[in-house]
């Protein structure tokens, strides 16, 4: 029964894409009916199941989860405001000078409110309204492949919600591979401020580079909004919102603030910038707090599910299964990690970000680490997978979103998939360097990471345990007479 959890993962995969019912709610179906199977079967004991409420008491009792509804009223509340506006426009005016002013906005744009938006759905929903009617003179093709890009790039620019979640799953499978047989800890446990750091040159160097493809693509456009007045109130709008967001994200990489406190900041200044320029009535106020109780309660519930599902998948001992027979595969450790990465982009091409964290990285997280012998890179290179996956048709998430919200003309796969390939080819440039190269993504690193990465091979880090008693051994020892001799 330890490949039950297998045909778990096979049964949620096939009913997310053929029922259309809310994937917490699949979550916890499943595993509520494999459940019933192993206890017919005398698998495992009813006791064992009685574990599942204090793991989700202590989850939600996780000071990393306060975050979320945070980033998810960004999200909301940006939809209902002008500043993205404001940013598209200015940013449109900076770069007319290029040819591209328009498209090459809109990536700006991604850049800046991707991050603090929470998620690629709400992405997707922002640039949607606000970018694809000002693209009309772009292709329908190169229109909606520009609108998927720029929502996923807050797959990989700091400190967005997909990145916090993904560093605290990654610190979780840290702990986890460094108790596998074989594993020697070369560096201290992965936390989430380690993630951003090691993702962010990564993240640069990909927009960068898609800056070029969209400026080569689209430098022949017509400027549109470029030669339209533009309100000096928008330009002091996006001056401002731009030198925050820079501001907020300077601190969060000095160690000032917690991505946490960041979110409530961002929100805070939010919330003044809109009750001063009185953009939102009482009724667009009372939407824009339901819309957030409304996704923040789903992410919970998502959440609550995917916990569900990985106790019976752990129960059924798939985990110690999965890791037992990739230490035993007779193929090269980056081989088999290379393998682990394409099963990652499989799941990721039919599932969005949360559910890839919340079911699929606790499962397969450990077992790359354990195989690249580096978490950061471990981490950097689930981000850029799920990012590529997001982009390829017509599965991936961003396209679907993209799609669904943006109005555009009916678009084919392959003439979709024309446009996409020099952005999926850059994103496939970026993995295989951090995967051929990791000492990329340590170019950031703390100086304490830095010393655990210069440790001579075989050797162990200090475990908190041991730095403890170190501290307490030091602290028994004898103080020196006032009759001693003095050096």
């Amino acid at each position: 029964m330890n490949s039950a959890g297998l045909w778990m993962l096979l049964v949620l995969a096939v009913a997310i894409v053929t029922t259309g019912l809310p994937v917490w709610a699949l979550l916890i179906g499943v595993a509520s009916l494999f459940s019933a199977i192993g206890l017919v079967m005398g698998t495992f004991d009813v006791a064992i199941l009685a574990a599942l409420g204090g793991r989700i008491v202590n989850l939600l009792e996780h000071d990393l989860l306060q975050a979320m509804p945070l980033y998810v009223f960004i999200g909301v509340l940006l939809q209902r405001v002008a500043v993205a506006d404001a940013l598209f426009e200015s940013a449109a005016r900076l770069f007319r000078r290029t040819g591209a002013g328009e498209p090459l906005a809109a990536l700006a744009v991604g850049a800046l409110i991707a991050p603090m938006n929470g998620s690629v759905a709400s992405s997707s929903a922002l640039l949607a309204r606000l970018v694809a009617p000002r693209l009309h003179r772009l292709a329908a093709p190169n229109a909606l492949s520009l609108v998927s890009v720029a929502a996923t790039i807050g797959v990989v620019v700091p400190p967005s919600l997909v990145l916090l979640l993904l560093g605290d799953a990654m610190l979780r499978a840290h702990t986890e591979a460094s108790n596998l047989p074989g594993y020697v800890a070369g560096e201290r446990i992965l936390n989430t401020q380690d993630v951003l750091l090691c993702a962010l040159l990564p993240a640069l160097a990909i927009l960068l580079a898609w800056a070029v493809v969209v400026w080569r693509k689209d430098r022949l456009v017509a400027n549109a909004s470029a030669d339209l007045p533009l309100p000096r109130s928008h330009v002091w709008l996006a001056a401002a919102t731009t030198a925050i967001i820079v501001a907020l994200l300077g601190s969060v990489f000095s160690g000032r603030m917690f991505a946490v406190e960041a979110a409530a900041t961002g929100a805070c200044l939010l919330v003044i910038a809109t009750l001063v320029t009185r953009k939102l009535d009482a009724a667009q106020w009372q939407s824009v707090l339901f819309d957030t109780l409304a996704l923040s309660g789903a992410l919970f519930a998502l959440l609550v599910g995917a916990t569900t599902f990985s106790l019976v998948l752990r129960i059924f001992g798939t985990d110690r299964w999965l890791a037992d027979m990739i230490l035993a595969s007779p193929l090269p450790p980056m081989a088999t990690a290379g393998l682990v990465l394409l099963s990652v982009a499989l799941c990721a091409w039919v599932l969005d970000a949360f559910e890839m964290i919340f079911v699929v990285i606790p499962i397969v997280a450990p077992l790359l680490i354990m195989q690249l012998g580096d978490a950061r890179q471990a981490a950097v290179l689930l981000l850029l997978v799920l990012q590529m996956s997001f982009l390829l048709p017509p599965m991936g998430y961003a396209i679907l979103m993209a799609r669904a919200t943006s109005h555009l003309p009916s678009v084919g796969n392959r003439d979709l998939l024309r446009s996409l390939a020099p952005f999926v080819a850059v994103q496939l440039i970026a993995i295989v360097t951090v995967f051929a190269a990791p000492q990329v993504v340590h170019m950031l690193d703390r100086p304490n990471a830095r010393l655990a990465a210069d440790r001579p091979a075989g050797t162990q880090a200090p475990s908190d345990a041991d730095i403890v008693k170190q501290m307490e051994e030091m602290a028994q020892q004898p103080e020196p007479s006032e009759d001693a001799p003095r050096k």
